[in-house]
């Protein structure tokens, strides 16, 4: 049965220059060697941590409102981490500097930036060393992301070589699917995956999350799979969805 969705809230692009210091939706931290990031502390000592990647053309400020919506429980306290992309000229934007996880030459997708998804890999894993560094184990944190940002999360996810608690991916798809089965990591054959996507998205088709869903199946990963009659976007019924989700995957690794 495809759900339905009640309220909708569509999350646009934000101001790539965001002021830094303090702010109602968390703090903005300069870490040495680390993109920046917004970070948003639990009331009680974090247990776990949840690495949130923004779209294309956004920030970290994008879902940074996101977290009370989730109705996490107050025993499982929860760090959010929002990074900002680098900031990088987007050719299917004629040129035009905006955050992005790595450049975008075709509605297509048929000339994948791969230099620039495996740097922006490389980001992410030392984020979630830093969360490591901090007391969060990897099978205590979860990857998470919209659009671009979600193929991040999935293609870094996949690869990473300790377990993490699971993968979200929201409104994305699966880049350089092709080197996936040479290069996943035995340790998240088993990680729980959740896909959720847009009916009528007109950004990422449909169709794009599918092809996804079953290039991941026939590798042997299980999905998730959740899809929305929206567009682009999140809705309510999602996001009571991923907070089911979280709470679940975060359990089983208590």
């Amino acid at each position: 049965m495809r759900p339905a969705c009640a309220s909708c809230c569509h999350l646009g692009q934000q101001d790539a220059q965001a002021s830094r210091g303090r702010s109602r939706s968390g703090t903005i931290a300069r870490m040495p060697n680390l993109l920046d990031a917004i970070i948003q502390e639990p009331s009680r000592p974090a247990q776990a941590a949840v690495i949130w990647l923004h779209g294309l053309g956004a920030s970290g400020h994008d879902f940074a409102p996101i977290p009370p919506e989730l109705a996490l429980p107050e025993d499982l306290p929860v760090r959010f981490v929002f990074p900002h992309a680098p900031e990088r000229p987007v050719t299917i934007n004629m040129g035009a500097v905006m955050r992005a996880w790595y450049d975008i030459k075709s509605l297509g997708g048929d000339q994948p930036d791969e230099a620039g998804i495996r740097a922006s890999e490389q980001q992410v894993r030392a984020l979630i060393a830093r969360e490591v560094q901090r007391g969060i184990p990897a099978t205590r944190i979860v990857l998470a992301g919209f659009s671009q940002g979600g193929a991040i999360a999935i293609h870094t996810g996949l690869r990473y070589p300790e377990r993490l608690a699971g993968i979200m991916v929201l409104s994305a798809y699966l880049p350089l699917a092709e080197t996936l089965a040479s290069e996943r990591a035995a340790a998240n054959g088993s990680t729980p995956v959740l896909l959720a996507h847009g009916q009528s998205d007109p950004m990422v088709p449909l169709t794009f999350a599918q092809a996804t869903r079953a290039h991941l199946e026939a590798l042997g990963i299980r999905v998730e799979w959740h899809e929305y009659p929206m567009a682009h976007q999140v809705c309510g019924q999602e996001l009571q969805h991923i907070g089911t989700w979280l709470r679940r995957v975060l359990a089983r690794e208590a």
